[in-house]
Parts: C-alpha cells; sequence; structure tokens
C-alpha cells in the first residue's frame, strides 16, 4: 500500500491497518481523496488538503492505536478541527482517557500553530522592511483602479500588511495577475489591513478585499480595515468594536449573488448584528451584470460607463 507524506511502512498487524484505513476515511469525507495512510502514533502530522495549493501542508491529524483507537485531524487554513474514534467509549475510564487525548493533542497543535504563525510574522516583518514603496503603475492597482496607499512591493508583488492588536503579523502578496497568497503559517483570524487613521467617534468601514478598502477609502475619505475575506469579518468587527467602543462601525459588505448562499451578504450581516453595526451593500442598476460583487467593481463599472 503506497504511504506518502513521510508515511511509514506498511505495519504487519491487520487491526491496526484497518484501524487507520477507517481513520483514512474520515479525512477522506473531509478533505477528499487521499492515496496514503495515516500513521497512528500519537504524534501531530502535517499533510497536503487536495483543495490547497499545491505544495502546502495545511492538514494535520494525530491517530492513537492503543486503547479506543482515536484521533483528531483538521485544516490550520480552515481553522477546522474534527474528532474521531473507532467507537463510542464503554466506560467513565475509556471517556476519560479520550479525554485526556483531545486536550493533548489540542495543547500541542495551539503550540505548534503559535511556532507557525511567529515564524510567518518574523518573516513579514523582513519582507516590509526590505521593500519599496509600491509602484502606481502596477497592473493591479491598475486594474482595480486605485492607489497604492501604504502598500509596499517586493519585486512584481504587492505587499498588504495584515496587522493583530498593533503587530505585523502577516502579509497579503499579490501577483500582476491578482492572484493572492498570505505568508505559509501566518497568522490571519482577527487580522486587518487598516487604511487611514482609526479614531475613536468617527466612521471606520469593515469590508473583505484590500481593493474594496482603497476604493471606501478614496470615495469617503474615512478609514477602513480590511478583514481581507467574509470569513474574518466577524472576527475583525469584534476586535475594532472591543479597541473602538464610541466609533460607528458601518460592515461594507460584499453581495455575491452567484454564489449559493452568499457568503459575502450573510457574513456581513452576521457580524454588523453581533456588535451593533450597521451595514451597506453595493447599490446595483439594474443593467449592471450579476458577475459585480463588492464596491471597488461598482465604482469601477459606473466609472467606465460614465466615459462611455
Amino acid at each position: 500500500m503506497n504511504r506518502k507524506n513521510g508515511a511509514s511502512a506498511p505495519t504487519a498487524s491487520v487491526g491496526l491497518e484497518k484501524v487507520e484505513i477507517a481513520f483514512r476515511n474520515a479525512l477522506q469525507e473531509a478533505f477528499g481523496r487521499l492515496d496514503w495512510l495515516p500513521r497512528a502514533d500519537g504524534e501531530i502530522h502535517r499533510f497536503h488538503v487536495p483543495s490547497d495549493r499545491a505544495g502546502s501542508m495545511n492538514g494535520w491529524y494525530v491517530l492513537y492505536p492503543d486503547g479506543i483507537a482515536s484521533g483528531c485531524f483538521g485544516s490550520w487554513k480552515a481553522g477546522s478541527s474534527h474528532t474521531w474514534s473507532i467507537r463510542e467509549p464503554a466506560s467513565p475510564l475509556e471517556a476519560e482517557q479520550m479525554r485526556q487525548r483531545i486536550e493533548q493533542t489540542r495543547r500541542q497543535r495551539e503550540a505548534e500553530q503559535q511556532q507557525r504563525q511567529q515564524a510567518a510574522a518574523e518573516r513579514a516583518s523582513r519582507l516590509w522592511r526590505d521593500a519599496r514603496r509600491a509602484d502606481p503603475a502596477h497592473p493591479y492597482l491598475v486594474a482595480k483602479q486605485v492607489r497604492p496607499h501604504a502598500l509596499r512591493q517586493r519585486g512584481s508583488e504587492l505587499l498588504v500588511p495584515l496587522y493583530h492588536a498593533g503587530r505585523l503579523v502577516n502579509l497579503q502578496r499579490i501577483g500582476p495577475d491578482g492572484k493572492k497568497r498570505f505568508l505559509p503559517g501566518g497568522q490571519v483570524k482577527g487580522c486587518y489591513s487598516p487604511l487611514g487613521c482609526i479614531e475613536p467617534g468617527q466612521k471606520l468601514y469593515i469590508c473583505e478585499g484590500w481593493a474594496t478598502g482603497a476604493t471606501l477609502h478614496q470615495h469617503s475619505g474615512c478609514a477602513v480595515a480590511c478583514a481581507m475575506n467574509a470569513g474574518n469579518l466577524l472576527s475583525v468587527t469584534q476586535a475594532l468594536r472591543a479597541k473602538y467602543p464610541a466609533t460607528d462601525l458601518v460592515i461594507a459588505g460584499d453581495d455575491d449573488r452567484q454564489t449559493e448562499g452568499n457568503p459575502g451578504r450573510t457574513a456581513a450581516m452576521a457580524a454588523a448584528v453581533a456588535v451593533g453595526a450597521l451595514v451597506t451593500f453595493p447599490a446595483w442598476t439594474v443593467d449592471a451584470p450579476e458577475t459585480l460583487t463588492d464596491f471597488n467593481d461598482l465604482a469601477n463599472w459606473e466609472a467606465a460607463h460614465e466615459l462611455a
């Protein structure tokens, strides 16, 4: 049987192999087809999630073979975690053993995540320090029709700074083709990229992408916090409400009209309700294409039609 990602040689124990196969089935239900067997050694292992970027190792798992065979797995990128066992505990002692294993895994996973995030933060600081001011003629900025503001550039990549508790912890790198990548292992949850000066008592917009934030800042003059994605809106909004309780928060949501469940609108509404913020969405005209989703799309489409 083929074992990849550094997995050990096939075990002679049929029972152990059945455990590994059953655990892999659980992994595959969450992540898709895997052509390797997990190690049942009680250690945390990393693996490539099939839907992630090639070469990334965002998946993690730990599998315990003794007692009730059990384990945990998840994705650092998605922030997900799951528990698994070959059967239900048959006694309070077995249940306590499983609880202790889960707690041990949680501590191990958090320790490794902190190490990954610290390494990414140190790299972000080095890259940011050595980068030059962003070129206003960068293809992404031209396509989005926004100024570079405080962005920096390294080679052909724009660098968007992400802050958490006032500290630079990550960078979003944007290529000329608009492809976006965070630093591997870097913190994203609760982080945001600011535009303008956030002042208590003044209006503060919170949005998803940086280009949307730049558009809002240029058109309103207000400060903006860019959460990078819909899944991060709630964490950023809660953090900013706690830090600036007297500030008028306005969630400027994306309107993903062609995506099932409209995740942009759903996440924006949830964040607004959670902290009592206002919420706004692009006001589409009847002839606006449904492929448009955010305030940057709206501004550029309106500008193109004014020139036509």
